[in-house]
């Protein structure tokens, strides 16, 4: 009795997955209908992503400095995440400086292309 009803909770379950995948695929007319309703969300694009990767360093850069102020006040932060945090900090301003770099290399490429 207790395989059966496994048996059929793992068949409701992927009958449920199923339906899932159309609804996504768009095969399925509730789909069409449900997506027909509803404003289609846009995906984020470069410079959203760009701007994202910044906020994350910037936000890593300040959390460091947080620290380590607090730290300078004589709050009980343990040393080594004050230079742990700065490190972070450091290493994440030096990649978005190559990404930045390396961007830059690849714009002055495509504009010394000949055409």
């Amino acid at each position: 009795m207790i395989e059966r009803t496994n048996a059929a909770n793992i068949e409701s379950m992927l009958s449920q997955i199923r339906k899932y995948q159309a609804q996504i695929g768009g095969t399925s007319d509730t789909a069409n209908t449900i997506a027909g309703g509803l404003n289609q969300v846009e995906k984020p694009g470069f410079g959203q992503a760009v701007k994202d990767a910044l906020d994350a360093v910037n936000q890593t850069q300040v959390n460091a400095s947080g620290k380590a102020e607090a730290y300078e006040r004589g709050a009980e932060i343990p040393l080594a995440e004050v230079v742990v945090g700065m490190q972070k900090a450091s290493l994440a301003f030096e990649a978005t400086l190559q990404v930045r770099n390396k961007v830059l290399k690849a714009y002055e490429d495509i504009l010394n292309m000949p055409l």
